[in-house]
């Protein structure tokens, strides 16, 4: 890792310049399991994402393990199971995210399908809360999850949404994509002409295009003003069994959930 690498983790540079060094560099050691392909790393791979010394990191990793933030794998270091305490207390006070359960469970079909809302995150989406009804498709992604926003239909609802201008400069035309299946969108010019036709129907429709045989249905949730977040929700299903009635149905539903979201008084 190169020493503006080390900086950015919360090494020398970003500490010194930070009011509270340890809480930078608790949320460093939090970000960096988080990103870690098996989720757990030892205190010598966590030094080296800190750039600071051992011992300094091993009283941190201490701090948060009595925090029970992390939690200790023989050698290695994995999140603690109180971020999943906090994480759904945080999630439990979203206005949005008690109304999505309780439409859910109500609307005739989405009660029966697996429904999800996620949060616009740069190129990516995360997926805030998921209703699972019967059957459930469990090959998607689950709470907490993040993916690219051009292989999820919710994440091509959202981005639908931006101005030209932005999307071209986000999306140039020889840009390649994410590709997680033969028919994942492989270029910038292929997700701007998706997204003319999202704008044009007013839902995004995602093919297999993150999951082998499974097909998603996406709509944006209206944003409120210049700084509201940006929400979407969408539902999945088993291409299989897909119809054009099936489509029509939960389309609809889908925009009535969004109009709840965005305006909850209503």
């Amino acid at each position: 890792m190169t020493e503006s690498q080390a900086s950015k983790r919360g090494g020398d540079g970003r500490g010194h310049s930070s009011p509270a060094p340890a809480v930078t560099r608790a949320a460093a050691v939090l970000d960096a399991l988080a990103e870690s392909h098996s989720g757990r790393l030892t205190l010598s791979d966590l030094a080296r994402e800190l750039g600071i010394p051992k011992s300094s990191t091993s009283n941190l990793l201490q701090a948060l393990e009595d925090a029970e933030l992390i939690t200790r794998l023989g050698a290695d270091y994995a999140l603690g199971v109180k971020l999943v305490e906090l994480g759904a207390a945080y999630l439990s006070r979203r206005d949005e995210v008690r109304e999505f359960y309780r439409f859910c469970e109500q609307a005739p079909t989405l009660k029966g399908e697996t429904v999800r809302i996620a949060m616009l995150d740069g190129g990516n989406v995360i997926y805030l809360a998921r209703y699972e009804g019967h059957p459930a498709v469990r090959l998607t992604s689950n709470i907490g999850d993040k993916m690219p926003v051009s292989v999820c239909a919710v994440g091509k609802a959202l981005i639908s949404r931006l101005h030209d201008h932005d999307l071209q400069q986000l999306y140039p035309d020889e840009m390649k994509l994410p590709v997680m299946t033969p028919k994942s969108l492989k270029t910038g010019r292929e997700l701007k002409d998706e997204i003319v036709r999202i704008r044009a129907q007013g839902y995004a429709f995602e093919d297999e295009e993150s999951t082998p045989g499974v097909v998603c249905l996406g709509v944006a949730v209206p944003t409120h003003g210049a700084h509201g977040p940006s929400l979407g929700v969408s539902v999945t299903a088993l291409k299989a069994t897909f119809s054009d009635a099936q489509r029509d149905a939960m389309v609809g539903e889908l925009r009535e959930l969004v109009r709840a979201l965005g305006n909850p008084m209503g």
